[in-house]
């Protein structure tokens, strides 16, 4: 617990005592109870836990933590903005956002990273932390989670798909974990807090890889804002920790260790995303992929994955029908249901949509392999001039993707 400023610095201490990591941490953690019990040891009896030059560092106080305990402390105890210039909520009266430090020895510490091979020591969290029971589900139930990760660069139909079925996952009643990076994160995010119910107070939860007082990818802020008036921003890492790359592989395991089941929807063979998956299977959790064109990269990962016995999900409803054991949804799925979820989304609703007859003569000859335009032409027979401005129509109504090369791409909602 943290609710003193000498129990923080206890546990900051601990956390920035150079050779501790979380495994030494929760070895001294069992063997002397909480933190300020472990620095009140001798090096002789710390010597029977950890080495003499870890026990020698133990006995010194990093040269850091006041500063460190002082902008915590602060953090802890000032209450977040509300809301930003950039971005208008939905619905903002009554919202708080809240701030925790949670240690391992919370009683709301999440349960499901307790059982992950390697939970941190402290995680950070803000938003609507009194919902932080969420991520606890009762013994012998899985957490009420799906995480959806994919590549940074998607495609369009990469990022329809990954919002699609966070929207209707986010409907039936579960939390939907990512990373806020941009891609396919960033779309899974939306699509979660557009589909969120009141039966689930957490719609998306976002791990990230710095301190919880700045944002990465900045194009995020405005989205980070929401994801904290509907769900929680998590961080294992320290205030004033900037973007390092190392940190996010190394937070993907919180990922997938707070789900259920792992979701890909678009990776190349040398992705993060896989590194996801690959967590979640050692977790015992369910692997789900989406595939694409043989032709495009970023399916390549899936199929992969699909070969190594992920299960091929074109729809909400198959992830759902591979979770029994949850609740029963809020509300009935089928094939087509997420299709029909999806166009009362918030960001669907000013689409703009191109001259019937002229989209669908043109959308006879596309499909979900990239095409390009002196293709196009010759398959449809329209001038140029009028093919592009079709093309830019439908690209404007969400039916048509285009990709880098010049090249077109069908967009079709789950």
């Amino acid at each position: 617990m943290v609710s003193t400023r000498e129990s923080l610095q206890a546990w900051l201490r601990l956390s920035l005592t150079p050779g501790v990591g979380n495994t030494t941490a929760r070895a001294l953690l069992q063997g002397f109870g909480l933190p300020e019990r472990i620095f009140q040891q001798s090096p002789a009896k710390l010597q029977t836990l950890v080495s003499p030059a870890i026990s020698q560092q133990l006995c010194t106080l990093p040269a850091e933590l006041e500063a460190l305990l002082d902008v915590t402390w602060e953090w802890l105890n000032t209450q977040a903005p509300l809301r930003m210039a950039s971005y208008k909520p939905r619905q903002t009266e009554g919202v708080v956002i809240g701030k925790r430090l949670l240690t391992l020895a919370d009683p709301d510490y999440p349960q499901s990273l307790m059982l992950t091979p390697d939970p941190p020591l402290m995680l950070y969290a803000m938003g609507q932390t009194q919902h932080l029971h969420w991520l606890s589900p009762p013994p012998l139930q899985a957490p009420r989670a799906v995480a959806i990760v994919g590549s940074r660069n998607p495609t369009p139909q990469g990022s329809l798909n990954a919002q699609d079925f966070a929207h209707s996952l986010s409907q039936a009643g579960l939390t939907v974990i990512s990373g806020l990076a941009l891609g396919i994160d960033t779309a899974a995010h939306k699509g979660a807090l557009a589909g969120g119910t009141l039966a689930n107070p957490l719609h998306t939860v976002a791990v990230v890889g710095t301190g919880l007082d700045r944002v990465y990818p900045h194009q995020n802020h405005a989205l980070a804002q929401h994801i904290a008036q509907q769900g929680l921003l998590l961080s294992e890492y320290p205030l004033n920790t900037p973007p390092v790359m190392a940190n996010f592989p190394k937070r993907n395991r919180l990922i997938a260790g707070l789900s259920q089941g792992c979701l890909v929807v678009e990776a190349a063979l040398r992705s993060g995303s896989l590194i996801t998956a690959k967590q979640a299977v050692d977790m015992g959790k369910e692997v789900f992929a989406i595939p694409g064109s043989i032709h495009t990269t970023v399916a390549k990962g899936c199929h992969d994955l699909i070969k190594q016995g992920a299960k091929l999900v074109d729809s909400a409803h198959d992830i759902l029908e591979e979770m029994k054991d949850l609740p029963s949804p809020s509300m009935a799925l089928n094939k087509s249901s997420p299709s029909d979820i999806a166009t009362s989304a918030t960001d669907n609703k000013d689409r703009r949509h191109s001259s019937p007859s002229h989209a669908q003569a043109i959308a006879v000859h596309l499909d979900h392999v990239p095409v390009g335009l002196d293709e196009l032409q010759r398959r449809s027979g329209l001038p140029t001039s009028q093919l592009q401005a079709e093309l830019f129509q439908m690209e404007l109504a969400g039916t048509l993707g285009r990709l880098p090369g010049g090249l077109y791409q069908q967009l079709t909602r789950k």
